[in-house]
């Protein structure tokens, strides 16, 4: 054994030394086939499933397009020339479809080098206005669905560095449209501006749980530049292209209309701003002013948010949630929490929900409390309302229904929310007559369409439940054998729309009758990933050693002798741990044989066409039952659910246990390296975008609500760097060099590779250009994928 790793050590480190200076490369032939694909369009539709627009966007972005001007600022990152987000993902071409035609139909009109964003429905879904980046601005343009035509009604450049950058009116020919000021002050170049003194922040004392965010301002030109950009005009925009002044220039973060249009919601960000919080954290205001503008009330004011209480189920003190009543015609609803935002606190009620009706001159009615921290609020076309509540530390979620005819409750659901074997599913809904989705009621009976997974496996659902005796009906129970369906609407009461796939057919949609089974084809998508269609795949169940469930997704090379098995192939493990507070949940499955096999370089499913077995997605539950929390035995059950991986793979027989690679992606890059740090079972470890020093996250991190004063043991000992000096097996590193995650600073895999060369572990670390937490630019996928085939052949074949 001592020689073998020896004999790895050697190629790994001959091969790190020899690619100095290197240069983009791309895969070998058979992944490059899967790789460099072309992608399906996405599918967008009207409420009433008349028509469907198709949005064709390029399959990866290009090293160019990262590379473009970009300003980091309180969370965001923008372009400052066009003013939107430098990470957006554009649609370069749209075409349309009715549900029952057989061809889609190119939309005209469509801006040359399309670069489309924000596309959204009118009030009357007869129009889609979209926006379209130029090379120096944002425009505005509108869809004609009756025309198929597309058209540009912007004449200034919208501002869209804080997202959505414009909102329709009721009357579906006009639009409030945030645009750049025309007074817009210079940015300010921190390298030609000299500081005036020095960056200081001051704590009062309280006690607090911020997480380690990125993009934070720093200075007081980052305030001066924040404000610069995020500033913007609203201006109201017929679909003429006339245009007139309607509020003067403010941070504005969120619009939202009434749904009878008659008032309008706008949500401002105030001063100070913060050093150590991003901007949804900032002082903001939200006012009520009618169609034309005018003043109605304040109606919340929220201070900067720099103190939070400790624990996942806090909250912030004051109003929040605060959002229109989907069935009447203004009325605003929100929570406020009862025990100051505090989950340690020990109260009967967590939150109170309250209903306020406009003008807002009378004092808002409270609706109902709720025992633990409120999660949501669904209106319908009836006299009902739904409302849930959930806890973090039990995973509990509760469901009332809310009779508005005389106010009483009845709670019709109390779960754990990760038991996917009990989700009920979701209400059917349709559009009211403000244009809003809300749960369909009909005869006091709705529909629950669920996902269906069960210890059998999966079967998508369609119940029917009475609102007054809560009894419940199966209406429709998806059994297709050799294929998936997917429940997308319910179309009429014979009806459905779905999405059908298999393992080798391309998702594509399908309207189903419920009476006689068959399914008319509505889209017709082609298989880009022919290559891999006689791969075998199978869903593999096996137990941990303390009888936890586990599973996985298995692929083995087309034409292997599953029979005979005489070859031992390599196997690569591609995972991402998952915390639990009971064995039982930990041990459900929603992994299904049936769904279609997508290879992405976020996984290990490419190395199947050159001689590996791959176990994808393989279950890595981290449980803590009771007072334990599932990081007090992280460790431990890493390791064990790894082993108990390996062992059901190679039970079956396919596999030479000594050549196992394990890889992950952000967390599962951590599992990576402690899996490699505490474990014999690996040949070597792919790891990707991690963190690896949890003292460098010291408030919390993934769901970790304790900080490292609480249990500085748990960080330390979850740490890989903290045990570097044991790590002796080969390790790829890759990491995004301009890393947006709250903890995985990119700084995390340079200081982790120093201490393992320094320490003398055989390890390379690759970082990519321009690349987030994700990697888009086609350049650096590809190189990913070439670095992973070159040390998987060098350490396992």
């Amino acid at each position: 054994m001592r020689k073998t790793l020896i004999t790895v050590a050697l190629l790994f480190i001959g091969f790190a030394s020899a690619q100095e200076n290197i240069s983009y490369q791309k895969p070998s032939a058979e992944i490059l086939k899967l790789a460099d694909y072309e992608r399906a369009p996405s599918v967008m539709m009207d409420s009433k499933r008349d028509y469907m627009i198709f949005s064709y966007r390029p399959t990866y972005k290009s090293l160019d397009d990262l590379n473009q001007d970009e300003m980091k600022l309180a969370g965001l990152r923008v372009n400052p020339v066009t003013n939107i987000s430098s990470s957006i993902t554009y649609v370069n071409n749209l075409k349309t479809k009715r549900l029952k035609d057989k061809t889609e139909t190119q939309v005209k009109g469509l801006p040359a080098n399309a670069k489309i964003a924000y596309m959204n429905f009118s009030p009357d879904e007869k129009k889609v206005a979209f926006t379209n980046t130029s090379a120096t601005a944002v425009e505005l343009w509108i869809l004609d669905l009756a025309t198929n035509t597309a058209k540009k009604i912007s004449t200034q450049p919208l501002n869209a560095n804080l997202g959505m950058p414009f909102t329709w009116m009721a009357d579906s020919q006009h639009l409030i449209v945030k645009q750049i000021p025309a007074n817009r002050p210079e940015l300010i170049d921190d390298k030609k501006n000299l500081p005036t003194g020095p960056t200081v922040s001051n704590s009062d004392g309280k006690v607090s749980q911020n997480r380690t965010y990125q993009d934070l301002l720093k200075n007081p030109q980052d305030e001066a530049n924040f404000e610069t950009l995020a500033k913007a005009e609203l201006v109201k925009i017929g679909i003429d292209g006339t245009q007139e002044k309607f509020k003067p220039a403010e941070i504005y973060s969120s619009m939202s209309f009434s749904p009878d249009g008659n008032y309008l919601m706008l949500t401002t960000i105030q001063k100070p701003y913060s050093y150590i919080v991003p901007l949804n954290r900032f002082p903001m205001t939200s006012t009520i002013y009618d169609k034309d503008g005018k003043l109605v009330k304040t109606v919340n004011e929220t201070p900067l948010n720099e103190i939070m209480p400790k624990g996942f189920s806090s909250v912030r003190k004051g109003k929040r949630n605060m959002s229109w009543r989907d069935d009447q015609p203004a009325t605003l609803v929100y929570a406020e929490a009862l025990d100051g935002g505090d989950q340690s606190k020990d109260v009967e009620f967590r939150d109170e929900i309250f209903l306020w009706e406009a003008p807002f001159t009378a004092a808002p009615k409270s609706f109902f409390k709720t025992k633990q921290r409120f999660n949501g609020i669904e209106w319908s076309n009836g006299n009902y309302a739904v409302v849930s509540d959930d806890w973090y530390d039990t995973r509990n979620t509760k469901t009332y229904l809310i009779n508005l005819t005389d106010g009483s409750s009845a709670k019709i659901d109390d779960r754990n929310y990760q038991d996917v074997y009990s989700d009920p599913g979701n209400f059917a809904d349709t559009k009211n007559k403000f244009g809003r989705n809300v749960i369909d009621v009909q005869n006091n009976t709705v529909k629950l369409v669920g996902a269906g997974f069960t210890k059998n496996g999966q079967f998508p659902f369609i119940d029917e439940l009475d609102l007054k005796t809560f009894g419940k009906k199966r209406i429709y129970t998806s059994k297709l054998k050799n294929s998936k369906e997917s429940i997308v609407d319910i179309l009429d009461k014979n009806n459905v729309l779905v999405v059908e796939q298999s393992a080798t057919l391309y998702p594509n949609y399908f309207i189903r009758n419920l009476k006689n089974g068959k399914a008319v084809p509505v889209t017709n998508f082609d298989n880009p990933f022919e290559s891999i269609k006689n791969v075998y795949k199978e869903v593999i169940t096996y137990k941990r050693n303390d009888g936890v469930v586990l599973s996985g997704t298995l692929y083995l090379p087309a034409n292997y002798d599953r029979k005979n098995h005489k070859e031992k192939l390599p196997l690569l493990i591609w995972a991402y741990p998952t915390e639990y507070k009971d064995k039982n949940t930990a041990g459900q499955s929603t992994q299904n044989p049936n769904d279609f096999t997508f290879p992405s370089y976020g996984s290990f499913i490419y190395w199947v066409t050159k001689g590996y077995a791959v176990l994808d997605d393989a279950s890595f539950p981290i449980i803590g039952e009771g007072n334990t929390e599932p990081n007090d035995t992280f460790i431990t059950q890493l390791v064990a659910n790894g082993r108990a991986a390996i062992d059901a793979v190679d039970k079956l027989g396919y596999i030479d246990r000594t050549k196992v690679a394990v890889g992950g992606h952000s967390y599962g890059a951590f599992m990576t390296a402690n899996l490699l740090t505490h474990s014999k079972d690996y040949a070597c470890g792919i790891a990707r975008s991690g963190a690896y020093n949890r003292t460098l996250t010291p408030f919390g991190f993934q769901s970790e609500q304790r900080n490292y004063w609480d249990v500085p043991e748990i960080y330390n000992t979850m740490s890989p760097f903290m045990q570097a000096d044991k790590m002796k097996t080969p390790l790829l590193l890759i990491h995004g060099e301009a890393d947006n995650n709250p903890g995985t600073f990119t700084l995390q895999t340079e200081r982790y590779f120093q201490a393992l060369k320094n320490l003398g572990a055989p390890v390379r670390m690759v970082l990519l250009p321009k690349e987030s937490h994700g990697y888009a630019a086609k350049e650096n996928v590809l190189h990913t994928l070439w670095e992973q085939d070159q040390f998987l052949e060098k350490c396992l074949k």
